[in-house]
């Protein structure tokens, strides 16, 4: 028998584990859920998340995060992530919608570490305007690519 053949046939399946494994590291799938983010996603959609920090998320980013925590959000139902579209990074000038969630206020400027995320439905969307910054902590990934619609 050929050891060669018998080797590579088990390496190949060990390999493509390994390829895997790796992918799941880096990427996430995340369903859709709510009607925060219409009419750009909808619930159910599903799409591909890749893992970063925030030193890689730009303006205009979909962002999934994780929601906020302590106080009162702890008495709320909460999804395990939120999916909100980055309107500010570090650096830039804070949102007048968001001003009155955020400590330094008007003029300011988004400091290091904080991001500032809208959902697309202002009107069913738990975001900065009503927690503040986000911090880097929170930031799970930005999305890549909508993998499949709810419809």
């Amino acid at each position: 028998m050929n050891l060669s053949l018998v080797a590579a046939a088990l390496v190949m399946p060990v390999g493509g584990v390994i390829v895997l494994a790796l992918a799941r590291q880096r990427y996430v799938v995340v369903t859709v859920a709510g009607a925060s983010m219409l009419p750009t996603l909808a619930a159910g959609d599903r799409v591909l998340v890749r893992r970063s920090a925030l030193a890689r998320v730009r303006t205009d980013d979909l962002v999934v995060s994780r929601p906020p925590a302590g106080g009162r959000w702890d008495a709320m139902t909460l999804p395990t992530w939120l999916i909100k579209r980055a309107v500010a990074v570090p650096g830039d000038p804070v949102p007048v919608q968001v001003v009155p969630a955020v400590p330094d206020g008007t003029g300011a400027r988004v400091p290091p570490g904080r991001v500032v995320l809208l959902g697309d439905n202002p009107g069913e969307s738990l975001d900065s305007r009503f927690c503040g910054y986000f911090r880097e902590s929170q930031i799970v990934g930005v999305v890549v690519r909508r993998l499949a619609t709810a419809d």
